[in-house]
């Protein structure tokens, strides 16, 4: 089996959230498009599968030219459509090689709902980053606020993803791509992140939200030197906001 003429993804090459933006990756959809990515996902499913005795080795094959496919035709942005839940990524559409590979017509059909369910959470992400964003010129107080009420929702959005396993690693992206998408640099977004979170949070554990407000309020002091306010009555309103989206 010929291996994938696509390089995989690095770290290097999502945590900045440009790279995944929706509004920096456009995406022309219709249903001329859903059936040549149809076509293009079946030419790849092995006629006879390995199944258990050959370790599902067409079928992990398949699974890494399906993603060559994908991310060729459509850019970076769609690395994630096989992340699936089990692994600590919101996807339930796909979730491995060796589960969702069968046959050709079955197989192309679960690749695009995956894809599909990827770009909506990617444009929910998104707008979740614009509710979240701290108001241009607004004072370190201020923004502190802003950036540990942001953490807070943010890594309660990752847990709601439905993700299991590694559900932290999933919040840990998200924060960075908000702290990058408001201008952080990439090096600085990923030390702020590890600071706030060090090690606190562990896969198939939820955490308490006494432990996600403290998380929260160590990001936003170290990133503004300020304490975020203790007061929120006078945001109630947007308090408000952000808990209904």
């Amino acid at each position: 089996m010929p291996g994938n003429r696509v390089p995989p993804v690095t770290s290097e090459d999502i945590r900045t959230w440009s790279r995944c933006d929706p509004a920096r990756n456009p995406f022309a959809w219709d249903k001329a498009e859903e059936a040549r990515l149809r076509s293009l996902v079946r030419e790849w499913v092995p006629p006879v599968l390995s199944g258990m005795a050959g370790w599902w080795q067409g079928e992990r094959w398949c699974e890494s030219q399906v993603d060559a496919v994908i991310r060729e035709r459509y850019g970076t942005w769609a690395w994630g459509w096989n992340w699936c839940y089990r692994h600590g990524g919101p996807i339930g559409n796909w979730v491995t090689g060796s589960s969702s590979v069968t046959t050709p017509d079955e197989t192309a059909s679960r690749a695009v709902a995956a894809l599909l369910e990827w770009r909506e959470w990617l444009e929910r992400t998104a707008r979740r980053f614009t509710e979240l964003a701290p108001p241009p010129g607004a004072s370190p107080a201020d923004r502190s606020w802003h950036l540990e009420r942001a953490c807070v929702r943010l890594v309660t959005y990752a847990l709601d993803s439905g993700a299991e396993g590694g559900w932290h690693g999933q919040a840990s992206i998200v924060l960075g791509w908000f702290l990058t998408g408001t201008g952080m640099d990439p090096d600085d977004a990923a030390r702020a992140v590890e600071r706030a979170i060090g090690g606190r949070f562990s896969s198939w554990v939820t955490p308490g939200q006494a432990l996600i407000e403290s998380v929260g309020e160590d990001l936003a002091t170290g990133l503004t030197g300020h304490a975020p306010y203790q007061d929120h009555r006078e945001r109630a309103a947007l308090e408000e906001l952000h808990d209904r989206c």
